[in-house]
């Protein structure tokens, strides 16, 4: 399907694989404008501020910042970028998070190459694009997000936890969220009370459970 006729959207691009990167690249920039790539969710945020894309096409498990709590940022900063997922979660309630956060694409990384073109063209004209492997899931999708979600962390506590996860000090945490150093100490207590853990080896391996890290 050309897209000649229509005026070529401006589509930033987030994965840290640079593989994925290029692939994704390669897929969409015979009928859209690549205005960016980059590798971690921070960094993400970073652009699609500098960039305003129309569009972002991104992953869920990404460094310093997961792709879902990423797009639920920018949303608040530009409520009319689009975003695709193109990632390797086939569980339901990844998909369900996705929503919530604001996409209507997503897309699985097994069937990008095939899929990717169809979504961001959905995506665009208004509609809902879900890879056909969910096919048939989405009654179920919202129970199965509820089970397993009933420990509430909030944004700025799950960022905290992935970054603890990625072995980050809490002076490193403090400057890459411009917090005081007390302030990463007190929200460290608040998820370990909320999660009932008591070691950094177990958020650690809480974190990776909830694939909130790029690990």
């Amino acid at each position: 399907m050309s897209s000649t006729h229509m005026t070529r959207a401006r589509i930033l691009i987030a994965d840290d694989h640079p593989l994925t990167l290029e692939g994704i690249r390669t897929v969409l920039e015979h009928d859209h404008e690549i205005v960016g790539t980059v590798n971690n969710g921070r960094a993400l945020i970073e652009a699609a501020r500098r960039l305003k894309p129309d569009l972002i096409v991104l992953d869920i498990s990404m460094p310093l910042l997961n792709g879902i709590d990423a797009a639920m940022q920018i949303g608040k900063i530009l409520p009319k970028t689009k975003f695709v997922f193109v990632t390797m979660h086939l569980s339901p309630p990844y998909l369900e998070a996705a929503l919530d956060a604001g996409a209507t694409g997503y897309v699985l990384k097994s069937s990008a190459r095939d899929e990717l073109l169809e979504a961001v063209a959905s995506v665009l004209n208004g509609a809902l694009y879900v890879s056909p492997r969910f096919a048939g899931e989405s009654p179920v999708l919202r129970d199965l997000a509820r089970s397993g979600n009933s420990v509430r962390l909030s944004m700025r506590e799950r960022e905290i936890l992935q970054l603890i996860a990625e072995g980050k000090m809490a002076k490193e945490i403090a400057f890459l969220l411009h917090i005081s150093v007390k302030t990463v100490s007190f929200h460290r207590e608040n998820i370990k009370n909320k999660l009932g853990i008591r070691s950094t080896a177990e958020l650690t391996k809480y974190a990776i459970a909830q694939r909130l890290t790029a690990i």
